[in-house]
């Protein structure tokens, strides 16, 4: 049965996450279960774009900080990576986004050493699903010795939600990222191109920073959720579950996640967990708001309707040129070229619906609106947003 810790952490103080995550890996076996001195260990972060730790878009910087004085203290080397998503004049802003983060300077004082999954290199993989002949995923995946992933608690406008499992998205070094965007239009099958992924590397801990979540509108353009957790698993989709029933949300709203546990990427059904720590059953996060675009699944409606009753719903990306600053992310990023670089209008005949535009843009020009107004009172009168 898996596993998962769900910990109480009210701040970003060092000492208490240190305090906490050393508690919960207890619960899993142990430290030793998993590393020993001299050991190169990566922490894949989520370092979605030049963001601040107090945005709630990135694995917070303390949160980074806690686990390399722990790794550290067991005689580890310990490496920080991830590749940022987006580019600026066709260059993807990773290695600002370790500076604003401040990512780069805790490292320095820490020791550890920063790895940039855009200047890395590669490893050529063999993709199981057949998406593509090869996949190419950053080799310090491959080169550590050990691999703990730290994803971010957040909602995500196009997937529902983002975490443990799509997290790993981030291994994919720059622009590649929109290739397979563009490969995998829909929900179900880009969470073919995840679970590729995760079948190529060997990640064994997974700890996820869940103390200031995102809601709304993520996986950047949301607000701050202060949930005070940290989840902690060997399985990723297993920690996703849990997650999502701290929402109310079940798996099988979640695309992505429905494809991964047909992939045999972990335990989705709640009932097969064993939930440990401070809890033993998902605590609800009251309040929470989700994405305008999720719609829940009635079990007593009929499918067809059901997508009609989604199509009507669902918003579309819509640039705010007041907001605009005009740096082209959104241009540059877009996998299906549907944005006009002059005017920054979208064509929709193109439009693939993946919101790397909203995702991406450092501005929040990028909004989200429904075609029709009737479809937000209906939202507001059934409480589905």
């Amino acid at each position: 049965m898996s596993k998962v810790i769900v910990a109480d952490c009210g701040s970003y103080d060092i000492q208490l996450l240190k305090s906490k995550i050393n508690s919960g890996i207890e619960l899993l076996g142990g430290w030793e279960r998993f590393v020993s001195p001299g050991m190169k260990v990566l922490l894949k972060i989520n370092l979605i774009g030049p963001k601040t730790p107090d945005s709630a878009a990135i694995t917070h910087t303390a949160f980074v900080q806690a686990l390399t004085q722990i790794l550290k203290e067991l005689g580890c080397t310990v490496w920080i990576g991830d590749s940022s998503g987006g580019a600026i004049g066709g260059i993807s802003p990773t290695t600002r986004s370790f500076a604003v983060s401040g990512l780069e300077d805790m490292a320095k004082k820490e020791g550890a050493i920063i790895k940039n999954f855009d200047k890395e290199g590669v490893a050529a993989v063999q993709p199981e699903s057949g998406c593509t002949d090869k996949m190419y995923i950053a080799r310090p995946m491959f080169e550590a010795d050990f691999v703990i992933n730290l994803p971010k608690f957040k909602t995500h406008s196009a997937a529902v939600y983002t975490g443990a499992v799509k997290n790993l998205f981030g291994c994919i070094p720059g622009l590649r990222k929109a290739e397979y965007h563009k490969i995998a239009a829909t929900p179900d099958k880009f969470g073919e191109v995840i679970a590729d992924i995760h079948k190529a590397v060997d990640v064994g801990l997974h700890i996820m920073d869940g103390i200031t979540a995102m809601q709304g509108e993520g996986p950047t353009a949301g607000e701050p959720y202060h949930a005070g957790k940290i989840l902690m698993s060997t399985d990723p989709l297993a920690l996703d579950t849990v997650a999502l029933a701290m929402l109310g949300v079940k798996v099988d709203n979640v695309p992505m996640l429905v494809t991964a546990g047909e992939r045999g990427l972990g335990e989705s059904r709640l009932d097969k967990i064993e939930i440990a720590g401070d809890y033993v059953a998902p605590p609800r996060l009251q309040g929470f708001r989700l994405p305008k675009r999720y719609v829940r699944k009635r079990e007593n409606v009929n499918s067809a309707i059901m997508v009609k009753i989604i199509n009507f719903l669902k918003s579309r990306p819509r640039i705010n040129l007041r907001s605009c600053k005009h740096c082209n992310m959104c241009v540059e990023s877009c996998p299906a070229g549907a944005i006009n670089r002059d005017t920054k209008k979208i064509d929709y005949g193109k439009c693939i619906e993946c919101m790397c535009c909203h995702e991406l843009c450092q501005y929040k020009a990028v909004e989200l609106k429904r075609d029709y107004r009737l479809a937000d009172i209906i939202l507001r009168i059934f409480n589905m947003s």
